[in-house]
């Protein structure tokens, strides 16, 4: 039975890399087209959201035990996965400098909405 744990987790590595692989590739293929990269990064949020909602949800543990293991897990191994979003900011970094005043005018402007607003976690 500890075989087929080892045998099953090795199996799942190599596929997890296969797609770590192809991700890498098509990033590769669109570097220099951020329309192409955007889409990408929807896509794997697409895909974390779809399965965290999904399978992942349907599979949580039903028990003490199995809950304290996978708290344990996620502990240990990293904590929740996270896709973080880019920042404004960094955003406008990239603008040429002639629009230099106009991104600090727009920075203005996003500190005073998020500053204006109130949100709920």
């Amino acid at each position: 039975m500890n075989n087929d744990i080892k045998l099953e987790s090795a199996k799942l590595s190599c596929e997890l890399q296969a797609i770590a692989t192809v991700v890498s590739d098509v990033a590769k293929d669109c570097q220099g087209n951020a329309m192409a990269l955007l889409a990408l990064l929807r896509q794997l949020e697409q895909l974390h959201r779809d399965i965290r909602d999904g399978a992942f949800q349907e599979s949580l543990p039903d028990n003490r035990q199995q809950l304290y293991s996978l708290l344990k897990d996620i502990e240990s191994e990293g904590g929740w996965p996270y896709i973080e979003r880019m920042r404004l900011q960094a955003f406008l970094v990239n603008l040429p400098q002639e629009t230099t005043q106009e991104s600090s005018e727009l920075k203005n402007n996003d500190e005073v909405l998020i500053s204006d607003r109130s949100f709920e976690w």
